[in-house]
């Protein structure tokens, strides 16, 4: 017996010759899974969205959704049972009623279709009615809340809503997806490892009624601890943290077609990993329970779906996805719930890269209800964390009821909407309705479902065999399909061919048809399924009785885990036999389901002729002997090569077929080796022109045509896997596209060595024809790696798009351009010798400034910037790297200016990276230097007979500040004293005097006792210079001694800061002592010091000369004790006083901490030049000009709930009678006014607040006097901090003034306040309205309030005067603001 589809005809029935029998619906659970019809009312267009592009500078696919304002929430949500009531005819309670604004009906909640008019019907369903970030309908980004997805895991491995942490940067996930900072919400899997095998479940909201075009879509991110680690994770102050070795950037973009013929990486015992450090998912891998194996046992029962069983509320046993035996990898699987059948969409591949990756489902056509569950299955000890965020669901709505006009090669379904005439009879329910499967229409389509045999095809024997199975008995490998296309449920049936042999030979597996009368109206409907691997194929052709093999339609490639729709028409003048061959490669599979032919092909009759007697059609060889093994590849002279060597960009056959068909093409012989991979209703294909198209489109192109998919995307076509690169590769094409600006044309670089695939290149319609050539860099690449193209236009409206004459350029290896050893550069017309990593999402962007400032060069040229705020910026890391460069005899110096702003910035570091050695770090600099130029240098020593490159590397810590470089200058000889030194590195030049006196080290790495921290990083891997002064080391009175390199002057007088620390005890004393001319005079000493603390020194030097210091550690005799230095810096001019500064040549050690649990936000230092990025007053107050330079803070960085950003001074001795001096300007909205400007004093003792404003616009330079009392060792300490709601708006602070010893009015030199007689009245005025606003409250008992809100939270009075100053009196922790501030007040 020979099965049918719904209204379908058996195929060559042998009981019934020549009759065309009606076929009954096939008896199972639910209706066939389906695909294919026009976006309806309310949804995105039918054109789809740039969504199938990776992530760029914009979110491409955001341009094709309209923005919706806020959602209207549902009142409630209805409980379900844990997963599903396995009830006959429904999955799901009648009662699950959700509350919405316009009481639609329940059948038509969650069902992708507005019907309330504010779309009240469409939130929290899994999604919300839209996403205000992203501006894309029928999202969930979870910044507003769950959407209703719910944890239903039955262990402690468990789904949360979360943040990121910047404390945990190394750990899990370092922002969402949504808005790429640490500020964004995701939700992420919780749990310490597992003994066992643990999953966790996070099920949707009901939904119902999803259309055959319904794409679902998200975001991931997979990390892991080392293997067999118990590193735990939690929450600190509501944000993700976790410990052990964990894994993962957010790195670009959705996982590219794996590689066939890879594997992970094996322990040495030759087995794999348990849990891989940093990379969890390994794609190559076949999966869990792979081809051929039989259902796996995980927690719980097994259902009959060879699921593990989960039991629910009532008592029902619920199968899903198992998820690994005792050695695989973390498994993330997407699983739908629909009536009695639990189905896999998607599954994680077997190798992932770092950072986020795209996953993309497609349902199919699902009537009635239905829920998605997310599971992730982690192995024991592995300590898997996901992370899950911005699911999106495209074009699920079915067409809402109305008659349309229909086009000429359309027709209506019941419902009124048009379909395409060749779609129906498919076996998809494209109308929604059933219509276009109506049994009366399609009963003269001949259907094979091989439900239960093959019908009247015919699988031809050999090595590789087309062989029915079903997923149930395949198992949950990653390249099997999970289900069947007829039935939708895993234990339906298909034809599938995967490798077979253990050598890995890849054989031809071939299908044929009977023989087929001459025609010119057969067409050929099937459902494909490739996955697994980028080289598996599956051709259809037809062949005739002359044996000649006529290719009529080839896929190869990766399509994901979903049956593809194909059609194909045959014209043929003689009989025919369709031929339908597989090639699974790698750990790919190759499968087909539901063959579907046209009444027009007619079965050739026998008419009472013998077999012997008719003619009959030979089908090509299918055991043809291969010249070449299974990982070789034949030259066209026959020869044969290694795999590797083809595509590499360089030829190793003698004839160069090698390197033919790699994408490099003018297609006028074919594609060239490009192949279409799309799944939707556009492709690829190679069109020929009757003329000429266009200036660049000349003779043959590759073009967009209309598609035969199910979905609305945009179509995708790939190069065969190429490399390894060269870092100057680029690809140089012609196009052309005319569109609507909806429209595009992209170019992206699937690199299967990351995982990660990029966006290179794209250009949008805009309403017209946009055409040319464009050069796509590619960079240098390890194999294999692959160009995709990827393109969006509406054919129906007259679009179009073409590519041509595509050329590979400089990408061999060992291929660099005529400017390779050009290290010096200004960047004014170009990168010289230096170009992009590819490694990382994090860029350096070559252009004029981007609004965080000017170049070095002129001011108003080009400079390189590093922008971890950009919206493509989500890696860790921005490298960029020069070209080889040949052997130096002698060192050099590398001189280069910087900039390092931003309240969160990270380092700048500069690497050599030398043949055969590890790469070493030159020079670093860490955290925010302001908004200023500022110079460096580092020598590059010889390198012998070895080749090296040199590296700029940006490390990212946070998400808001950016790193510039220009000016880069190579010069012959090492470079001179280092004016600015931090240990980082190595000592700088300065020299001991007797070998192990004085090291270099840190605490973390460290011999000797010394710091816990040094003052740079603030961390215990920070380097300082430190001597043991314990009588074992350094005897009474003994000396140890660091000299510096000379010094240069550079200006009459020059400013030595340093930073040290003394041990408690008798450490011994410090003397520095400054040497020009012989002469060597001591300048500084100390030998006590309170606490643990870092402390400043400075010295003034009035150089006639070259000049140089020595540190002088002189032992006391002590058991034990140390001296250490850190942060040396030589600035021009004189030293101001301690605390003191005008900001114009530094920051006078002023700083901001670096503390995670404030976010390590750091005061910015600029001029009054205008920042778009940075804003801040106009001028300073110390100069009155935009060349003058003042401290600032962007307060709209905070965020709510109580955030702050402090600067703090040195450690400053205890104070009887000392005043602090400054300006400040605040330029905030009142009604934004919810935080404060404080100062505070920190000591052992604690902290206390001795002066404060509030928020308020802008009324110029404002002054501030505060009387400081500490009876030990404090820090002045300006801190800016929000209440319950943020603040916008910045606050500046210029020249502050520490007087030690001197009180606030003891000094003639005390500006006084002058208020005019206007300001006193409009104080006045406002202190009656104040006493009227206060009665009012207190009549409406708002008592309690005002005690919270008391005098403290007063502004202070200000006068109109550009300039002034507050007149406040210091007690204790209060501010309390004299009514009539008067010259000779007592403060």
């Amino acid at each position: 017996m020979l099965a049918a589809a719904p209204g379908g005809r058996t195929m060559g029935d042998p009981s019934q010759p020549g009759k065309r029998p009606r076929h009954k619906p096939t008896a199972g659970a639910g209706k066939p899974i389906t695909a294919g019809l026009k976006s309806n009312t309310g949804q995105i267009p039918a054109l789809g969205s740039l969504s199938d592009l990776p992530t760029g500078p914009v979110p491409l696919w955001a341009l094709f959704y309209p923005r919706r304002g806020p959602e209207a929430r549902m009142a409630g949500q209805a409980v379900f049972a844990l997963l599903l009531l396995l009830l006959a005819g429904t999955i799901l309670p009648s009662w699950s009623t959700v509350v919405n604004s316009c009481s639609s009906a329940a059948e038509r909640l969650c069902d992708f279709v507005c019907d309330c008019s504010d779309c009240s019907d469409e939130n929290r369903c899994g999604y919300l009615q839209g996403s205000a970030v992203l501006g894309t309908p029928f999202t969930c980004d979870f910044e507003e809340g769950d959407c209703g997805w719910q944890d239903v895991s039955t262990s402690t491995y468990k789904w949360v809503r979360g943040r990121a942490s910047l404390a945990a940067w190394d750990m899990g996930p370092h922002s969402d997806h949504t808005v790429g900072t640490d500020l964004g919400w995701f939700m992420v899997t919780v749990s310490p490892p597992a003994k066992t095998t643990a999953m966790a479940w996070l099920r949707s909201p009901v939904m119902r009624e999803a259309a055959a075009t319904c794409e679902i879509r998200a975001w991931y991110h997979l990390s892991g601890s080392g293997e067999g680690a118990h590193g735990g994770h939690g929450w600190v102050s509501g944000n993700w943290a976790q410990g052990g070795d964990h894994g993962g950037q957010w790195g670009g973009t959705g996982p590219p077609a794996p590689m066939a013929g890879t594997e992970p990486p094996a322990r040495q015992d030759g087995s794999l990993p348990s849990c891989s450090p940093l990379h969890a998912l390994h794609r190559e891998l076949a999966g869990p329970g792979g081809p051929g194996s039989g259902p796996q046992r995980g927690q719980g029962s097994v259902s009959p779906h060879g699921y593990p069983g989960v039991p629910t509320a009532e008592g029902h046993v619920l199968g899903l996805p198992t998820g690994l035996n005792q050695t695989e990898q973390p498994v993330l699987r997407l699983a739908m719930a629909y009536r009695d059948e639990v189905v896999g969409l998607w599954q994680s591949p077997g190798r992932g890269g770092e950072g986020w990756h795209q996953l993309v489902a497609y349902p199919g056509r699902i009537p009635g209800q239905f829920q998605l569950i997310f599971s992730l299955t982690q192995p024991p000890a592995c300590g898997a964390q996901l992370a899950l965020d911005d699911i999106i669901f495209r074009n699920c709505g079915l067409q809402e009821p109305g008659q349309q006009v229909c086009g000429a090669e359309e027709r209506n379904c019941s419902r009124g909407s048009c379909l395409a005439q060749h779609r129906f009879c498919d076996n998809t329910d494209d109308c929604g309705d059933g219509s276009d499967e109506d049994p009366a229409q399609c009963e003269n389509f001949l259907h094979c479902s091989f439900e239960d045999n093959l019908c009247s095809w015919k699988a031809e024997d050999g090595q590789t065999k087309w062989e029915r199975n079903t997923s149930l008995s395949l198992g949950t490998g990653y390249s099997v399909p999970s289900r069947d296309h007829s039935k939708n449920n895993r234990a339906g049936f298909f034809l599938h061919v995967s490798t077979t042999s253990a050598t890995g030979a890849n054989g031809t597996a071939q299908l044929s048809s009977p023989s087929f009368q001459a025609t010119n109206s057969c067409s050929l409907v099937l459902y494909c399924h490739l996955h697994g691997s980028a080289t598996s194929s599956l051709s259809i052709s037809y062949v005739t009785d002359s044996t000649t093999k006529h290719l009529v339609r080839e896929r190869m490639g990766d399509l994901g885990s979903s049956w593809v729709r194909e059609r194909v028409d045959f014209s043929v003048n003689k009989s025919f036999k369709v031929l339908i061959e597989g090639v699974a490669r790698g750990a790919g599979s190759v499968a087909i389901d539901d063959l579907i032919l046209s009444p027009g092909c007619m079965e050739k009759p026998a008419q009472g002729v013998s077999p012997s007697d008719e003619p009959s059609t030979t089908l090509p060889s299918q055991t043809r002997a291969a010249p070449c093994a299974a990982e070789e590849v034949a030259c066209d002279s026959g020869d044969c090569i290694s795999a590797e060597l083809a595509c590499d960009f360089a030829e190793t056959c003698a004839d160069g077929s090698d390197e033919k068909r790699c994408g490099a093409i003018t297609f006028e012989a074919g594609a060239g080796g490009w192949h279409d991979v799309s799944v939707g209703r556009l492709r690829w294909g190679v069109q020929k022109a009757t003329e000429a198209a266009s200036a660049v489109l000349i003779g043959a192109f590759l073009a967009l045509q209309a598609g035969e998919g199910q979905v609305m995307a945009a179509a995708k076509a790939r190069t065969p896997l190429l490399g390894p690169s060269g870092p100057a590769c680029a690809m140089e094409m012609s196009y052309r596209i005319h569109h609507s600006p909806q429209g595009f044309l992209a170019v992206s670089i699937a690199d299967h060595t990351t995982s990660t695939t990029h966006l290179a290149w794209h250009t949008q319609g805009h309403a017209g024809t946009a055409e040319g050539r464009v050069r796509v860099l590619l960079g240098e690449r390890t194999r294999p790696f692959q160009v995709e193209l990827l393109g969006l236009v509406d054919l129906q409206d007259s679009g179009s798009a073409a590519i041509d004459n595509v050329t590979f350029v400089q990408c061999h290896p060992d291929a660099v351009p005529s400017e390779a050893a050009e290290l010096s550069c200004n960047f004014e017309r170009g990168m010289c010798g230096w170009y992009q990593d590819h490694s990382s999402d994090f860029k350096w962007v070559h252009g004029t400034g981007q609004g965080q400032g000017s170049d070095h060069t002129t001011g108003s040229g080009y400079f390189l910037a590093a922008d971890p705020s950009a919206p493509w910026s989500r890696g860790q890391r921005a490298q960029l790297v020069t070209y080889r460069q040949q052997p130096a005899a002698a060192p050099r110096c590398l001189s280069f200016w910087y900039r390092l702003a931003g309240p969160q910035i990270g380092t700048l570091n500069l690497k050599l990276r030398l043949e055969g050695a590890e790469e070493t770090v030159l020079w670093t600099q860490r955290g925010t230097q302001g908004s200023v130029w500022h110079r460096g240098q580092a020598t590059l020593p010889a390198t012998g007979q070895r080749q090296y490159r040199v590296a700029f590397e940006a490390l990212r810590d946070g998400f808001l500040g950016d790193v510039a470089l220009d000016d880069l200058a190579l010069t012959a000889g090492p470079c001179g004293a280092e004016l600015s030194c931090s240990f980082e590195v190595d000592a700088c030049g300065l020299a001991a005097g007797e070998a192990r006196s004085w090291l270099r080290q840190s605490n973390g790495t460290g011999t000797t006792a010394g710091p816990a921290a040094d003052h740079t990083t603030g961390a215990a891997t920070g380097h300082y210079m430190v001597v043991s002064t314990g009588r074992s080391s350094l005897p009474a009175g003994r000396v140890a001694a660091l000299t510096s390199q000379p010094y240069q002057p550079s200006a009459p007088t020059q400013c030595l800061a340093f930073w040290y620390q003394l041990s408690a005890g008798t450490p011994g004393s410090l003397d520095v002592f400054v040497e020009q001319s012989g002469v060597k005079r001591k300048v500084m000493s100390v030998s006590t010091m309170e606490g643990d603390a870092w402390h400043r020194g400075h010295v003034t030097v009035q150089p006639d000369g070259d000049w140089q210091v020595t540190f002088e550690a002189v032992g006391a005799g002590g058991d034990r004790g140390y001296i250490a230095l850190d942060d040396l810096h030589v600035l021009d001019g004189a030293c101001p006083e301690p605390a003191s500064c005008d900001f114009e040549r530094d920051m006078c050690g002023w700083s901001s901490p670096s503390d995670p649990r404030l976010h390590s936000f750091a005061w910015g230092w600029k001029s009054g030049v205008p920042l778009v990025k940075y804003p801040g007053p106009k001028q300073d107050h110390t100069l009155g000009t935009r060349d003058g330079h003042y401290v600032h803070f962007d307060t709209s960085v905070l965020g709510s709930g109580g955030t702050t950003a402090r600067l703090e001074s040195q450690h400053l001795p205890a104070a009887a009678d000392s005043c602090l001096r400054f300006w400040y300007h605040m330029d905030i909205p009142e009604h934004l006014s919810c935080g404060e400007l404080r100062v505070r004093l920190h000591s052992a003792a604690g902290q206390r607040t001795v002066w404060s404003v509030a928020g308020h616009r802008s009324r110029g330079w404002r002054g501030g006097v505060v009387p400081v009392q500490s009876h030990i060792e404090f820090q002045i300490i300006f801190e800016i901090t929000t209440q319950r709601w943020p603040m916008e708006g910045t606050v500046a602070l210029d020249d502050i003034v520490y007087s030690s010893g001197q009180g606030c009015h003891s000094s003639p030199e005390v500006p006084v306040e002058e208020k005019s007689s206007s300001s006193f009245v409009a104080q006045v005025v406002l202190g009656l309205l104040l006493a009227i606003i206060i009665l009012a409250l207190v009549a409406v008992g708002s008592w309690y309030w005002l005690k919270r809100r008391g005098p403290a939270s007063r502004t202070p009075a200000e006068s109109d005067a550009p300039q002034g100053f507050d007149n406040i009196t210091f007690r204790d922790d209060k501010v309390i603001i004299s009514p009539e501030p008067k010259e000779g007040n007592e403060v």
